[in-house]
């Protein structure tokens, strides 16, 4: 409820003054002009954002095109949903284009149900937004709390294909402990035939993986034996394995390769693997989730989403607080870095693969990270990297760049933006320092464009 404001009453012996009339305190409403412009397109011409989104519950954000054929055949679907829906669940929606011209931009909009549309030209608030809310490919529906500004769902085109009816409409995920609570008996190899995922005592790891994916070919015998490895120094750790393989018998084999210690998630429970992958945001496999052991209500945490590169680097000191995100991370061992990648956050990179001694360079880094982490109340702005050697993904940026395969003895800075279409910066020559970082993220330069 909100809090009421209370007018004083002096003290006085004569009647008391009556009370003024009490009123609701403001409530904040977030300010979408931040994320959209001062103004909107409808159908009727310009609107001013504040005012266009006025008084809604939930903002939705289409990134669609013309060009797109998948675009094409979802925009009529999701405008007879809108048409259908919008005044009883009390939301707008603003179609942000991807579309070639201002001329297919204007066509595309002119075919549309009658919501909202930013401007072709703010380019620069499309691009944000595309960033954001890590906009890899179109059509995507991301749904907004209209009040907080706070993301709902990314997978809003699948919830509309899934209820029409809008019966579940925000579609709000699931917390973690209810994915978890839904899940079927865990497989296993050894003891009862299954084990409810309640009855898993310590940390989890949630390994996606199919045998048909060459990388997961490769990844998983590393696993088996690096989980072995961290099982007998911390027996309450487990390992359950979510397959992504294409019917019950590549499951039942690529399952036996696996731990005679591990669990599964049994092949027929589809939409439990399909709920997790969406809980988890996994997009691609090999993919390696850890979640802590059970708190004292029950609950468990996720410590990690990015945990492919720690098995690399054998981490098993320290298990499972060794494991929580850190602000920086060696590119030679993995493009994964604070929950995300350099594929959806634009990551610095200081390339020391020729230096004969990197450590102060590597430290520069950690400091310029920590700096960064500390001052930082939402989003990671910027991923920060680190490479001491040329193996990894070290040499394809480096040949992506257009910079000499064989390492110069002098570090370099290096800003990757792959989410604005690809674009890289590097710094002119210069001492690598804590103070250098932060100046070259903050002024990286001329834009130039990964081959």
């Amino acid at each position: 409820m909100p809090s009421k404001t209370k007018a004083t009453q002096p003290a006085s012996s004569t009647t008391p003054t009556p009370r003024k009339a009490t009123m609701p305190a403001t409530l904040h409403v977030f300010d979408f002009s931040t994320l959209l412009g001062d103004e909107l397109l409808s159908k009727d011409g310009p609107r001013p954002t504040a005012s266009a989104l006025k008084d809604v519950d939930v903002v939705a954000l289409y990134f669609s095109a013309h060009w797109c054929p998948p675009c094409r055949g979802f925009t009529p679907q999701l405008g007879a949903f809108y048409e259908r829906h919008k005044a009883a669940k009390n939301f707008e929606l603003v179609f942000v284009s991807s579309d070639k011209s201002e001329d297919e931009f204007a066509s595309y909009y002119g075919e549309q149900a009658p919501w909202l549309a930013l401007p072709y030209a703010n380019r620069a608030a499309k691009n944000a937004l595309n960033k954001k809310y890590k906009v890899s490919g179109i059509p995507t529906l991301v749904l907004l709390d209209a009040k907080t500004g706070a993301l709902i769902t990314s997978d809003g085109r699948s919830d509309v294909a899934n209820d029409p009816e809008a019966a579940k409409f925000p579609w709000k995920p699931p917390t973690l402990r209810e994915t978890l609570a839904g899940l079927p008996p865990l497989a296993t190899k050894k003891g009862p035939k299954t084990v409810e995922v309640a009855d898993v005592a310590g940390p989890l790891l949630v390994y996606f993986s199919a045998h048909w994916c060459p990388p997961c070919r490769g990844f998983t015998p590393q696993l088996v034996a690096f989980f072995s490895e961290l099982k007998a120094a911390h027996p309450d750790a487990s390992i359950v394995f979510v397959s992504s393989d294409k019917g019950e018998a590549e499951f039942d084999a690529y399952f036996a390769e696996m731990g005679d210690d591990w669990y599964a998630l049994p092949y027929a429970a589809r939409d439990d693997k399909a709920a997790l992958s969406k809980h988890f945001d996994v997009s691609g496999i090999p993919s390696l989730v850890l979640l802590s052991a059970p708190g004292a209500d029950g609950n468990r945490d996720v410590v990690t989403t990015s945990a492919r590169g720690l098995v690399a680097e054998a981490v098993v000191e320290g298990f499972p607080e060794s494991w929580k995100p850190k602000p920086y991370a060696d590119l030679s061992k993995g493009v994964e870095c604070n929950g995300s990648d350099v594929n959806e956050t634009r990551s610095l990179v200081v390339l020391a693969d020729g230096m004969d001694d990197s450590a102060g360079a590597v430290a520069a880094l950690k400091e310029a990270a920590a700096k960064a982490e500390a001052g930082r109340s939402g989003d990671v702005d910027a991923l920060y990297f680190f490479a001491p050697k040329t193996e990894g993904p070290v040499a394809q940026v480096r040949k992506l760049c257009g910079l000499p395969a064989a390492a110069p003895k002098e570090p370099r800075l290096l800003l990757l933006d792959i989410p604005d279409g690809g674009a890289y910066y590097v710094a002119d020559a210069a001492a690598v320092t804590a103070d250098a970082i932060a100046a070259f993220l903050a002024a990286p330069g001329a834009r130039r464009q990964l081959a």
